[in-house]
């Protein structure tokens, strides 16, 4: 009897239709999960990313409010702050009483028969006199646009124009470099003041010592606070000029980022009218205090050259101190309007300079054009032959050979050359800058001013001296 051995061959594994749907189903369900994870570690770095940012975002913006709350506190001290009557008299009382009274009475009293070789009461007035002046300039016009506007519209920072977070550290840098400046300038002028001041009370005798001090406080006192209100508003104003010059830097930044000569357009377009604005806020301003400073600059040399007997450092000395702060506030001025009218000028060299080098490197296109039409293709011949000549009334309206816009290629070609000639062009006739009653200060004004104050010193010296 034979042993009949029966083997059942079983179906392979990826033949079994059971086994091979739930194979596909774990499969799927794992690659479902690990996407799964996948898109979560993705948003949980999206989300540490975001929140980061976010994090740095509001940090930039604390800080740029942290200084405008500073320098709004500060000049708040110096009376340019006038948002209520009650703020406007009592900066008007203190201005009076510190800036004219108190130094009018400390001369008052300092007036006997031999205080003339030690101090001259003439020219002591006619300091007080134009130190008041220009101090009165800066605080009626720059608390007249406070008030108008606000700090931060007033500073082009506010939640409209200075709403890209990417300017919000260099908005800090500028408002702190400001304060900076000013008080770099403001304490050598006081040294020289104490120090001439100190000198005088020891050759000029008041009867007692308490006397002498607090003729001395008053004059030190008052001058302090005249020549910090006159250059505060030079360095605010050139403070307004240093955060346009952060946007015209970014402008140049720009042509390298964008391509849509619409976009270049409406940038200039509003960076010109933020620069409208602050010539038209700060003109009455600027004129003011060139006339006012040339006005002290004639008479006290006039006094000088009149004056018969010897000059120094004691009775002559607030001469040079007054002047040293006029000729500071008045540099401050004209770099600040000059640098941001050059960069507005130079606008138009970077657009030249990105327009001939987008022309050349795409200078190819025309001739594989040409090229291409030249093959003697029979479609080509059929494209020409069916070329319409339009003419029409107007010469400018008139094609001869309008078959050759239909190329799409082509079109696109000198329609974008003819953008970028036409914004270079823009540019050339609407440079921009700082502007007085249409007179542009850059260098030729400058140079202008010069010669001006040059010939009239040279008339003064000839009516004097000879």
């Amino acid at each position: 009897m034979t042993n009949l051995q029966i083997q059942t061959e079983e179906p392979p594994l990826s033949q079994t239709p059971l086994l091979i749907s739930i194979q596909q189903q774990l499969q799927n369900q794992n690659e479902g999960n690990s996407n799964n994870n996948n898109n979560n570690n993705v948003n949980k770095k999206n989300e540490d990313v975001q929140v980061d940012a976010d994090g740095e975002i509001e940090e930039d913006q604390s800080k740029v409010e942290a200084s405008l709350v500073r320098l709004d506190r500060f000049l708040t001290v110096l009376g340019f702050n006038q948002d209520s009557p009650l703020s406007f008299v009592v900066s008007w009382s203190v201005f009076a009483a510190v800036g004219v009274v108190a130094p009018l009475l400390a001369l008052s009293m300092c007036d006997c028969p031999e205080c003339d070789r030690y101090e001259i009461q003439s020219f002591e007035m006619a300091i007080v006199a134009f130190q008041a002046s220009l101090a009165a300039v800066s605080l009626l016009c720059l608390s007249h646009n406070l008030r108008k506007y606000g700090l931060r519209r007033f500073l082009f920072v506010d939640r409209y124009s200075g709403k890209m977070h990417c300017f919000h550290r260099d908005y800090v840098a500028r408002i702190s470099g400001s304060m900076r400046m000013l008080f770099l300038w403001v304490l050598p002028c006081f040294i020289l003041k104490t120090v001439r001041e100190i000198i005088r009370i020891f050759y000029v005798q008041h009867g007692s010592w308490w006397l002498s001090l607090a003729i001395l406080s008053a004059l030190i006192i008052s001058w302090t606070y005249m020549s910090t209100i006159s250059l505060s508003a030079c360095i605010l104003f050139h403070l307004v000029c240093s955060l346009q010059v952060i946007h015209f830097d970014d402008y140049g930044k720009l042509l390298q980022r964008e391509s849509d000569v619409l976009v270049f357009m409406e940038e200039h377009i509003r960076l010109r009218y933020h620069l409208s604005k602050i010539s038209h806020r700060f003109r009455i301003y600027l004129l003011l205090e060139f006339l006012v400073v040339t006005a002290s600059q004639v008479v006290t040399l006039l006094q000088v050259t009149g004056y018969g007997q010897m000059l120094t450092f004691i009775n002559g000395g607030d001469f040079a101190v007054s002047t040293l702060v006029q000729v500071v506030g008045i540099i401050i001025c004209l770099h600040a309007a000059t640098r941001i009218s050059h960069r507005a000028q130079n606008i138009v060299s970077v657009a030249s300079r990105w327009h001939a080098m987008l022309t050349c490197t795409s200078s190819d296109a025309p001739s594989q054009l040409r090229s291409s039409a030249s093959a003697g293709s029979l479609e080509a011949a059929n494209h020409l032959n069916a070329i319409q000549v339009d003419y029409s009334e107007s010469d400018l309206e008139s094609m001869d050979y309008a078959g050759m816009f239909t190329n799409t290629q082509w079109t696109s070609y000198v329609s974008s050359h003819h953008k970028r000639q036409a914004f270079v062009m823009y540019l050339q006739t609407n440079p921009g800058g700082i502007t007085i009653f249409g007179w542009t200060v850059d260098r030729s004004l400058v140079n202008t001013i010069f010669f001006l104050e040059l010939s009239l010193v040279t008339f003064v010296l000839g009516q004097t001296l000879i």
